[in-house]
């Protein structure tokens, strides 16, 4: 259990530690995973394992705990017996949130419901995966279902892209809360347009749904950045 400079949350924990499989690239195709880059820098062990030390200790105040900062926790490579243990961990300590974040939304339904205490985030980096995110939320049971369009990197605002019916409808999707960031260390390749920023900000309004601008959109979107939670 670490603390942690991610602005949404407090704490971060890794209970699932080893060489993330997912091997995230941007718009460049070069591959943008810290996790991934420290694992192989540093040499360090890529064996998939699990260490439920990391979660043994939690903090003494109500905190904020994103699970898995490190670690693709909904893929096949995960031991199921692993993920119960975590949840029934969580379970354990109400006055904390725990937050899990998932580059594979559509692995979430054998899990559902989550524990109350339980928030839900699918990751999508353009439009389509944005798609792909409000699809495999919108059954899920879980107190908050989120969103983290981080990093930024493409968004199609043509009227014919399926994404843009879907913004203008997007409170009957029961996405709670989201977050836009763009790629570090910010590099204008990687920049998103403030078009984009804008249209995913006015959508999110539109619905009543919380919004967080993370610090690194401050280059694009400036100094007004809105940290909502739900």
């Amino acid at each position: 259990m670490n603390k942690t400079d991610i602005e949404w949350c407090t704490h971060t924990t890794n209970p699932v530690k080893g060489l993330c499989p997912v091997d995230c690239k941007d718009n460049q195709g070069k591959s943008y995973c810290y996790a991934r880059r420290e694992y192989i820098r540093f040499k360090w062990n890529p064996e998939i394992r699990f260490e439920p030390e990391t979660m043994r200790k939690m903090p003494r105040k109500p905190s904020r705990i994103f699970v898995g900062s490190t670690m693709e926790l909904f893929g096949e490579w995960i031991n199921p017996d692993w993920l119960r243990w975590i949840f029934n961990r969580c379970r354990e300590y109400p006055q904390h949130t725990f937050i899990f974040l998932t580059k594979k939304p559509e692995n979430l339904k054998q899990w559902s419901p989550f524990p109350d205490n339980v928030w839900i985030g699918a990751s999508a980096t353009d439009d389509n995966k944005f798609w792909n995110a409000l699809c495999s939320l919108r059954p899920i049971k879980a107190k908050v279902k989120f969103i983290s369009v981080e990093p930024l990197l493409q968004w199609e605002t043509s009227q014919s892209s399926v994404v843009y019916g879907a913004l203008r409808v997007l409170d009957k999707f029961d996405i709670n809360w989201l977050i836009i960031g763009q790629q570090t260390p910010v590099r204008k390749l990687t920049e998103p347009k403030l078009s984009w920023i804008r249209e995913i900000v006015q959508a999110a309004d539109k619905a009543h749904v919380p919004i967080f601008l993370k610090d690194n959109l401050k280059s694009v979107y400036g100094d007004n950045l809105r940290q909502e939670f739900p």
